[in-house]
């Protein structure tokens, strides 16, 4: 059948291993924010989509939603899915697209895998602030060293909304990066940075330009 235009949808926070009392929130979804919402989890994969879809329940961002379930109309479905972007490995790093890097001790957040033991998100507009007398900055450092190094493709990710590039460290590489940005931090990210020394890899996120006639980026 097609995909209805809007799906009710009841959602709450999700609580583990005993009863919930939070609060319980009713929505109206339009179809695009639902199929947009599963994409973040699961991918574009059509089957995948579908199955969640006819499920009727989905987690995302620690909120469980729950709706009736349906089958949606492989063509209609096709056709909300062809605006998201597929992985291309061909794509080079380019640094002035990054917009946040994710550094992680062991693991992996953004491709499959083990959790990261510790992780900090920093992004451009935060990084990209001078220190008083300081010429360059936490985010001139780090993508200095990702020019310099060439990070690797990993995938695109629809939950990060961005092409993911990875950039393993070299253990002689740590301290003096950690010196590097602790000396070119504003106070507010200074205190952030202490954990960097137990970093092993940072994480690039480039989100793609928007398409002719979108007004974002997806």
């Amino acid at each position: 059948m097609p995909l209805p235009e809007t799906i009710p949808v009841k959602y709450t926070e999700e609580e583990a291993e005993y009863l919930s009392v939070r609060p319980l929130v009713r929505q109206e979804f339009r179809n695009t924010e639902l199929v947009d919402m599963v994409v973040s989890v699961a991918g574009k994969d059509p089957d995948r989509v579908q199955k969640i879809l006819s499920a009727g329940t989905i987690v995302f961002h620690s909120f469980r939603y729950w709706w009736a379930g349906f089958d949606a109309d492989p063509a209609a479905l096709s056709e909300i899915l062809k605006k998201y972007p597929d992985a291309d490995p061909q794509r080079p790093f380019r640094a002035e697209d990054c917009n946040e890097v994710i550094l992680q001790s062991g693991g992996s957040l953004a491709v499959a895998g083990s959790p990261p033991r510790h992780s900090l998100r920093i992004r451009r507009d935060e990084a990209n602030k001078h220190k008083l007398l300081r010429s360059r900055t936490v985010w001139d450092i780090l993508m200095n060293l990702a020019r310099e190094a060439a990070p690797s493709y990993r995938e695109y990710s629809y939950s990060l909304r961005g092409d993911i590039y990875a950039l393993a460290l070299d253990p002689e590489q740590v301290p003096r990066l950690a010196r590097d940005t602790v000396q070119a931090a504003p106070r507010a990210l200074r205190a952030d940075l202490a954990v960097l020394p137990a970093m092993s890899q940072i994480i690039f996120i480039c989100p793609r330009l928007a398409s002719p006639g979108r007004k974002d980026s997806i």
